[in-house]
C-alpha cells in the first residue's frame, strides 16, 4: 500500500468517526435548543422525516417512531457531509489545522445548508416541498453550524486513527471537546429549568404589547388547531389531509411555547384573549364558518377548507408581521418569523406547491418578504392536487 492509499484510507475513518461525533453533537444541541426559542423538536424532526417519508410521515401528534425517522435522516445527511469534506475532499482538507477549520464551519454550513434547503430537499433528488415551504433557511444553517463545530477535531481524531503519538492537535482537541460537552450541559440544564417553568426571563421592554401578542396568538392558534384537525379527518385530497395535520401539529407546539412562556415570565395559566383582542385578530373565522365546513359535504370541503384556512393564516401573518417591528422580546420576534414562513408556505403547499425552483422562490419570498407584503398568498385558492 501506497502512502497516499494510507493517507486515504486515514482520511476516511477518522471522517466516519467525526460524521458520527458531528451529527450526534448537532442532534442533542438542535433538540436542546428548539424549545429555547418556541420551536417543538418532534414537530421539527417530523418535518425533517418528512423528506425520505413523504406526506405519511405528517401527523397531528408526531409518534416516536416518525421523530426517530427524522432524526436517523438528520444523522444520516450530516454524517455525509463529513465524509464530502474531509473524505471526497481529502485532498486538501486533511491538512488543514484546527484553526483553520474552525474558521471554516460557518462557510461550509452556509454551503451545505443551502444546497439543502435550495435544491437537494426542494428539487432533486427528493423533491419534496414541504421542508424549504416549513421552516425558514436560518433554522437549518444553525443545525448544520452545530455539526460544522466538531469539524476542528478532526486533525486529532486522525492522528487517534493513524495512532500517531503523541498528536500536536491533542490539546485543542481535548479543551474542544471539553467546551462542546460543557455546552451541551449547560443546554440540558436549560431544558430542565424550562420543564419545570423556569424558562430564561423575559427580556422585553414593553410587557402590554408582548402578553396582549401571546394571548391572541395562542388563540388564534387554537382556532387554527380546531378547523385543521377537521381537514384531517374530513378533506378528500390525502395531501391535504396530511398537510392538515401538519398545521395542527405546529399550531399546536406553538400554543404550548407560548403557554410555557407566560407561566416562565408572567407567573400563571395563560389567560384567554380579551373580547377586544378578538375583535383586533386579523383572520379570525366566524364560528358559525367553521360549523358550516364540518357539514360541507366532500365534493366541496377541499376547496371551502383550503379558502378558509388560507383567510385565517393571512391574518396570523399580519399578526407575525407586526410582532417582527413591535415585540420586544428576541424569542416573540423568532417565532413571529417561523409563523410567517410557514404560514405562507402552507398557503402555497395548500394551493398546490409542487417541487422545483419555482417553490424555492415562493420559500425565498416567504421568509425575506417585507411588512405588508408577508400576507399576499397565492391569488386563488383551489385544493391541493
Amino acid at each position: 500500500m501506497t502512502p497516499r492509499d494510507v493517507d486515504r484510507r486515514l482520511d476516511w475513518k477518522a471522517a466516519a468517526l467525526l460524521g458520527l461525533i458531528s451529527s450526534t453533537f448537532s442532534t442533542i444541541v438542535s433538540t436542546l435548543s428548539a424549545f429555547r426559542i418556541g420551536r417543538d423538536a418532534a414537530v421539527d424532526w417530523m418535518v425533517v422525516a418528512a423528506i425520505p417519508i413523504r406526506d405519511a410521515a405528517l401527523q397531528s401528534e408526531p409518534s416516536w417512531s416518525v421523530v426517530a425517522a427524522g432524526i436517523a435522516f438528520h444523522q444520516w445527511a450530516d454524517f455525509s457531509w463529513a465524509l464530502v469534506f474531509f473524505g471526497l475532499l481529502g485532498r486538501w482538507t486533511r491538512r488543514l489545522g484546527p484553526w483553520t477549520l474552525l474558521a471554516l464551519a460557518l462557510p461550509w454550513a452556509m454551503l451545505t445548508s443551502s444546497l439543502e434547503w435550495f435544491v437537494l430537499v426542494p428539487v432533486l433528488p427528493f423533491m419534496q416541498p414541504v421542508f424549504t415551504l416549513e421552516q425558514p433557511y436560518w433554522l437549518g444553517l444553525l443545525v448544520h453550524l452545530f455539526s460544522a463545530s466538531m469539524y476542528p477535531l478532526f486533525p486529532w481524531l486522525r492522528d487517534r486513527v493513524g495512532a500517531l503519538r503523541p498528536s500536536p492537535h491533542r490539546r485543542f482537541g481535548l479543551v474542544w471537546g471539553a467546551l462542546s460537552l460543557a455546552g451541551m450541559v449547560a443546554l440540558s440544564g436549560l431544558a430542565v429549568l424550562g420543564a419545570s417553568g423556569r424558562e430564561l426571563p423575559w427580556t422585553g421592554h414593553d410587557p402590554s404589547y408582548d402578553q396582549s401578542w401571546i394571548r391572541k396568538m395562542a388563540a388564534h392558534h387554537a382556532q387554527g388547531v380546531a378547523l385543521a384537525s377537521i381537514a384531517a379527518d374530513n378533506a378528500d385530497d390525502e395531501r391535504l389531509r396530511a398537510l392538515a395535520r401538519l398545521m395542527a401539529a405546529s399550531q399546536r407546539a406553538e400554543i404550548d411555547a407560548l403557554s410555557h412562556w407566560w407561566r416562565s415570565w408572567f407567573g400563571g395559566v395563560l389567560p384567554p384573549a380579551t373580547a377586544q383582542e378578538h375583535r383586533d385578530m386579523p383572520g379570525m373565522l366566524d364560528p358559525s364558518r367553521i360549523s358550516a365546513l364540518r357539514d360541507t359535504a366532500r365534493p366541496d370541503f377541499d376547496r371551502t377548507f383550503v379558502a378558509l384556512m388560507s383567510e385565517h393564516h393571512r391574518g396570523a401573518i399580519l399578526m407575525a408581521d407586526e410582532a417582527l417591528h413591535r415585540a420586544s422580546d428576541l424569542r416573540l420576534r423568532t417565532m413571529a418569523h417561523v409563523i410567517r414562513h410557514a404560514q405562507r408556505g402552507e398557503i402555497a403547499l395548500m394551493n398546490g406547491a409542487e417541487p422545483g425552483f419555482a417553490t424555492v422562490g415562493l420559500a425565498v419570498s416567504a421568509m425575506l418578504a417585507p411588512e405588508g407584503r408577508a400576507a399576499a398568498g397565492p391569488p386563488a385558492p383551489h385544493a391541493a392536487h
